[in-house]
């Protein structure tokens, strides 16, 4: 686990490597940005704030990524598809 500092908000990273790609997951205290790994209808499920962004291999690739895809929770919180990993995280801080 890292601690991430994104504009004085604490966030955890988890990295996980998986054969020749790597599972990614940056935690906020409200909801998470991850990679493509993770699934959209089970974050809708469990009523949990997801954004997902795809093709990245790294913490900063995440943040700068666009999001691809959001859970109901996180649109409530203002997520939207098509802004960057970091504006979404500052929104699910």
């Amino acid at each position: 686990m890292d601690t991430l500092i994104i504009e004085s908000n604490t966030f955890q990273g988890n990295c996980i490597p998986i054969l020749e790609a790597k599972l990614l997951l940056i935690i906020g205290n409200n909801g998470f940005l991850g990679c493509g790994y993770f699934n959209l209808s089970t974050a809708n499920k469990m009523n949990q704030a997801l954004a997902i962004v795809t093709g990245v291999s790294n913490y900063d690739e995440m943040l700068k990524a666009q999001v691809k895809a959001v859970s109901d929770a996180a649109l409530k919180m203002g997520v939207q598809i098509g802004m960057s990993g970091k504006e979404a995280l500052l929104l699910m801080k």
